[in-house]
């Protein structure tokens, strides 16, 4: 009698595939994954495209707590351990395709495969480094700083390989949302990146390396004293350490 040994565990292919309680979506921009108040009840992982989670105030006040990336996951406050209502909601900036997968099935993959369980904790782990980061930010650098980190982030310079340096559609509004400031100020600053070199922008805004160099030496005209938080660590921080994107191959349905 012949025993067939078990295929070791991909979690790039289970991320890459439709299957059991998992299916995969596309999104046209401002379409939603989920809105503030459903039921959490699966997670996102994009595949393809930007993504943002904004959330609403009783009052109306709207918040952009952060821009998503393909390579990451979305609603893992699902696998608490009771199911609640999303705090937020995401939904989509660009074109985007993502695999959504229930909860049920996240579960018991992460109970079964250490391979999987292994890279979404480093994932989370990766996460809990850039909220820090991002609330450092917040507290120690100005709001130029701010903005600038973001625009850096969007654009993708801290991620290894060449970064795309067309950022994906944004308001001045939004912008101001994420750093805490007026839109007034922002435009006030891009302005400033604009005639100093870091930017241009003709319908869509792209992010020149300068920006980069400038920023992680502080070396902003009126910021040329050392400053106790540096862009560099930042900027190291921002992003979580996220499973290489999969190739998808074949049409999904």
């Amino acid at each position: 009698m012949i025993h067939r040994s078990k295929k070791p565990f991909d979690p790039y292919v289970f991320l890459s595939h439709p299957g059991l309680g998992r299916r995969i979506v596309t999104l046209s921009p401002k379409e939603t994954f989920f809105s503030q108040g459903d039921s959490s009840d699966s997670i996102f992982y994009l595949q393809e495209g930007r993504a943002r989670l904004v959330v609403v105030s009783a009052k109306g006040k709207e918040g952009t707590i952060r821009l998503i990336s393909a390579g990451e996951f979305v609603g893992e406050e699902s696998l608490a351990a009771v199911v609640g209502l999303r705090i937020a909601t995401a939904s989509a900036v660009t074109a985007c395709s993502a695999l959504k997968i229930v909860r049920t099935e996240m579960v018991k993959v992460m109970h079964d495969e250490t391979a999987f369980t292994n890279m979404f904790v480093k994932y989370l782990l990766g996460r809990s480094m850039k909220t820090q980061a991002d609330l450092i930010d917040h507290l120690f650098n100005g709001s130029e700083k701010r903005l600038a980190r973001v625009l850096l982030i969007m654009a993708e310079f801290d991620q290894p390989g060449t970064p795309n340096k067309y950022i994906p559609p944004v308001t001045q509004e939004t912008l101001a949302a994420m750093i805490g400031t007026t839109r007034s100020r922002v435009s006030f600053f891009m302005n400033r990146f604009r005639s100093l070199g870091f930017i241009s922008y003709n319908g869509r805004i792209q992010v020149h390396r300068s920006l980069l160099n400038v920023i992680l030496h502080d070396q902003l005209p009126e910021h040329r004293a050392p400053k106790p938080v540096t862009m560099r660590a930042l900027i190291a921080a921002s992003q979580p350490a996220r499973p290489a994107r999969p190739v998808r191959s074949g049409a999904a349905t």
